[in-house]
């Protein structure tokens, strides 16, 4: 399909005429089932594999353009960023030995990235979240220079009317506002295909739809966003987050996230899903289109391409989204369901194994239980979605009947002998069968998904390491066993020698500044100043405002003086922050290099030096940072090493 995006949503004309071949898309669609004129009897398998480029630092690298270059090959594509590309997976025949094909291609096609990325001096890594990206590279400056990213980006930006707000709670929680949809490139997935004939569609969707929650507990692998520890598959609650065009409006009426899950069970077909999402979801794209009119097309006997549907249905984003295809090389079209609920990794072995699991249960579900919606309430498995997410193996699973399990034990116990046997009638070869199901059972018996290995891994490491050096350990630790292509349940953790670059650790005070940090605001007392220093053995306290602005800084000095007063205690009694505090406060940004940091610590002779961004504290370097630092350098030295 060829397209030439116009514009947006303030194009009128534009709009109205791709509205209206939208529409009679949709009727070429109705009148293509209608008449047979839909592949059936037909099942196909494929995938496409999202992933980073990270430097040698095991930061993102915004080398894709000149990795695809390298490579010049039509199947490997840009993504949003310019640190992620794409791959795809040719369809395979669903039976014999389809699984272990698909892991024979994801790895010859790895290798062709990794070999392509070496020579433009990167490195590719599957994983869901990257643990080392941070906000600052998510900003226009690295999306990928293509019209349609930066009108999507134009246009969701429009209809949301403000800031995108990121507020994800786990162990740990994060608080974010963001100005456009680069967040999203913050996701890579391992998106799965399902070609399913058209009279079972529906049964097949909502089989998917149920499955969802369990396939993703078993496959979490995104624990991690910017240091937090949040959700096991953070990577659902950020890119639903971070692409919702949904203002602030009034609380009794449902509005629908263009990511979702869905709001009930399919009915009767794949129009049920069409209609429903061209009547929820704004056209974001007026666009020229190459294909021919697709009822003039029918009407000569030739297949339509669909190309205005297809458009819009890429911008809407169910976890589960039909999909429409034309085979290659043959004049006939097919139905998918494509599930995007997958994370990118940890290895291309474990990726299949998740992908046979959801096969598996597809076509078992299906047999065990027939029309699933007579069985199992939709609102259950929309919860089940979430919990899995949020908890992955410890999620409570709601099943057919009202049963409930957690997930791992639903797993063991129902799913996995409904996954064998489905993938047995589907004709898979039973040594694949055998070889991926029971990578998921290894896992889910020993609770080690890649979120868990990620982190035990960031807990164990954290104890001896700073904030940057842990996320590039970690990311080291998973380039590293990722290239052997072992499961990852058989991964140990990463050990504290895992090789990082020091100089680039802490190359900018962000990476080892003090984040967990004691704080004043204006008008506490004075006392209470005295006391945190004293309880918590700090020579100063950052004050600032009810918004997180630094608006001054108390030090050890300061009070000492006060104290040394003629009537200090009755002076102390009266008298608050504001009025003692040092207003005229140096300060850096996150991204300040260490030596420039370090020089004006020297100069000024100051022992801390506030990091802000845009206004607001974020963290602070203290002259024990600067101490830990030269220690480690001379450690380094001391020991041969040329402090690399």
């Amino acid at each position: 399909m060829g397209v030439q995006v116009r514009g947006g949503q303030k194009e009128g004309k534009e709009r109205q005429a791709f509205m209206k071949r939208l529409l009679r898309d949709v009727r070429a669609l109705e009148m293509m089932l209608s008449n047979g004129m839909i592949e059936s009897g037909v099942r196909r398998i494929g995938a496409e594999q999202e992933l980073f480029l990270v430097n040698n630092a095991y930061r993102p690298a915004c080398k894709a353009t000149e990795v695809l270059a390298e490579i010049n090959n039509p199947l490997y594509e840009h993504e949003l960023g310019l640190y992620n590309l794409e791959f795809s997976v040719e369809p395979l025949m669903f039976g014999n030995k389809c699984l272990s094909e698909m892991e024979d291609q994801l790895v010859k096609s790895m290798a062709v990235v990794r070999e392509a990325a070496a020579r433009v001096g990167v490195r590719p890594v599957m994983t869901g979240i990257l643990p080392t990206i941070e906000k600052s590279d998510l900003g226009l400056h690295n999306q990928t220079p293509n019209p349609r990213y930066r009108l999507l980006n134009d246009t969701l930006s429009e209809l949301r009317g403000n800031a995108y707000e990121i507020n994800i709670r786990g162990a740990d929680e994060i608080i974010v506002t963001h100005d456009d949809v680069m967040l999203e490139s913050a996701n890579t997935s391992f998106q799965v295909h399902f070609q399913v004939g058209p009279e079972e569609f529906s049964k097949l969707y909502n089989v998917a739809q149920a499955v969802c929650a369990p396939v993703l507990a078993a496959a979490t692998n995104s624990p991690l966003l910017f240091g937090r520890r949040l959700w096991r598959e953070t990577r659902i609650a950020l890119f639903q987050q971070s692409v919702d065009t949904r203002a602030s409006g009034h609380h009794m009426r449902d509005i629908q996230p263009r990511v979702s899950f869905g709001e009930h069970w399919v009915q009767e077909s794949v129009l049920d899903i069409i209609r429903e999402d061209i009547a929820r979801f704004r056209v974001l794209f007026a666009a020229e289109l190459d294909d021919r009119d697709p009822l003039e097309a029918i009407a000569d006997g030739q297949v339509p391409g669909l190309g205005a549907f297809r458009l819009h249905n890429s911008t809407i984003y169910r976890w589960n989204r039909p999909c429409y295809g034309i085979n290659p090389g043959e004049d006939i079209a097919h139905l998918r369901i494509e599930n995007r609920v997958l994370p990118s990794g940890p290895t291309p072995r474990d990726e299949v194994a998740n992908a046979a699991f959801w096969f598996g249960l597809m076509s078992g579900v299906l047999e065990e239980y027939g029309d699933i919606t007579k069985h199992m309430d939709f609102d259950d498995a929309r919860a089940n979605f979430v919990a899995a997410a949020r908890h992955g193996l410890s999620a409570p699973i709601t099943w057919v009947e009202g049963s409930a399990l957690p997930a791992h034990e639903l797993i063991q116990k129902t799913l996995l002998p409904l996954a064998k046997e489905g993938l047995k009638r589907s004709k898979i070869d039973d040594d694949d069968a055998a070889t991926y199901l029971e990578i998921i059972e290894a896992r889910v018996s020993t609770r080690s998904t890649g979120s868990n290995w990620q982190l035990r891994s960031f807990n164990h490491l954290k104890q001896t390491r700073t904030h940057a050096e842990t996320l590039s350990a970690l990311t080291s630790a998973t380039l590293r066993l990722q290239e052997t292509n072992e499961p990852v349940h058989t991964w140990p953790i990463v050990a504290e020698d895992e090789r990082t670059s020091w100089k680039d650790n802490h190359l900018r005070v962000s990476q080892f500044m003090s984040r967990n940090l004691f704080t004043l605001n204006q008008d506490e007392p004075i006392e209470f100043a005295a006391s945190l220093m004293t309880w918590h053995h700090i020579h100063w306290v950052p004050v600032e405002d009810h918004e997180h602005n630094l608006v001054g800084l108390i030090t050890h000095d300061q009070l000492l003086k006060l104290f040394a007063e003629p009537g200090s205690t009755e002076l102390v009694n009266e008298t608050v922050v504001s009025s003692v505090m040092q207003t005229d406060v140096p300060a850096i940004g996150p991204n300040t290099l260490t030596t420039e940091a370090l020089e004006m610590m020297y100069e000024q002779k100051l022992s801390c030096l506030p990091v802000v961004d845009e206004g607001k504290l974020i963290g602070m370097v203290t002259e024990r940072d600067v101490m830990s630092i030269a220690r480690q350098l001379l450690e380094e030295r001391l020991a041969g090493g040329d402090g690399e």
